[in-house]
């Protein structure tokens, strides 16, 4: 078996056209064809189905696909990376990361970085819990960056938490507890909250947290954009608890108020995590420790 059978399967699957895959490939169809029928005797089973004009991946197919392309990538990580050995300049940085973390967290230090390594290309994934973790299964990336209450399996995967992140409740300054140094649970038993949806990691632990102090609140509204969230709190929808770095700039403009409650702590770890099984590129090795030393007294 080669790397080109195995590309050519990969981008077969993607488009299913014979057609379009032969002009993705810069090949001909018969080549495209050729290289199927060879890859399907290789492993013993048929890969694709022809029904109609129609083509579809068998069960053997689908099953097929991921380890197709943990093979590709981790041979095109690994070219990389040796390359990178003898030049630092040369490459790429690709991780996945939840949406606070990538959008309020990191992009101080990936400007660090830049200033330290120029040469090297950065490609941060910002997307799902869930689509990260497959990710990151399939060497799409190379690591994660994440809170520490979206599962890792620590026995395959290295993990460590760089920074504790704080989450606040939030109010506009229109609302009644604006002005107060704080409050109870039980006085935001009435409100409307403004929180994300059920399947996102964020608000699993914050009804994880509320549980702990037996509150649930019983109005809300469901918004899965942490940008949406703030605004819809600024324009007095509701309120909400989001992470104290993603509101600093709307506090210090006198568009959001923070209110203590009483009794309650809500810290969550962010963490990075990468397969036990591999080596590090050099450019993610300076970007970890870039991390590790701007965050680790935190």
């Amino acid at each position: 078996m080669n790397f080109s059978k195995l590309q050519t399967f990969i981008t077969l699957s993607d488009c299913l056209s014979f057609t379009e895959a032969a002009e993705q490939l810069y090949c001909s169809q018969p080549a495209v064809s050729m290289q199927i029928q060879s890859l399907e005797k290789d492993i013993g089973v048929p890969l694709f189905d022809r029904i109609g004009k129609k083509l579809y991946l068998t069960k053997h197919g689908q099953h097929f696909k991921p380890y197709a392309e943990q093979i590709i990538n981790l041979y095109h990580s690994a070219k990389e990376h040796v390359r990178q050995l003898d030049d630092l300049s040369f490459g790429t940085l690709s991780f996945g990361a939840s949406n606070f973390v990538g959008a309020h967290l990191l992009p101080a230090v990936l400007g660090e970085f830049n200033s330290l390594s120029p040469g090297i290309k950065i490609n941060m994934n910002i997307t799902s819990s869930g689509a990260l973790t497959a990710m990151l299964e399939n060497n799409k990336v190379e690591f994660l960056i994440v809170s520490d209450h979206i599962p890792i399996d620590e026995n395959r995967y290295h993990a460590r938490t760089f920074y504790q992140d704080e989450l606040v409740l939030i109010v506009n300054p229109a609302h009644r507890l604006a002005h107060e140094s704080g409050c109870t649970l039980a006085e935001l038993a009435d409100e409307m909250w403004v929180l994300k949806p059920h399947q996102s990691a964020t608000r699993s632990y914050l009804e994880r947290e509320f549980g702990r102090y037996g509150f649930s609140p019983p109005q809300r509204i469901e918004i899965s954009n942490l940008e949406a969230i703030k605004q819809s709190v600024v324009h007095g929808l509701g309120i909400s608890i989001v992470s104290s770095l993603a509101i600093r700039h709307e506090v210090q403009n006198g568009q959001l108020v923070v209110v203590p409650i009483a009794g309650v702590s809500l810290l969550r770890g962010i963490r990075y995590a990468y397969h036990r099984s591999i080596h590090l590129s050099p450019a993610a090795t300076r970007f970890l420790a870039l991390l590790d030393g701007m965050f680790g007294d935190e």
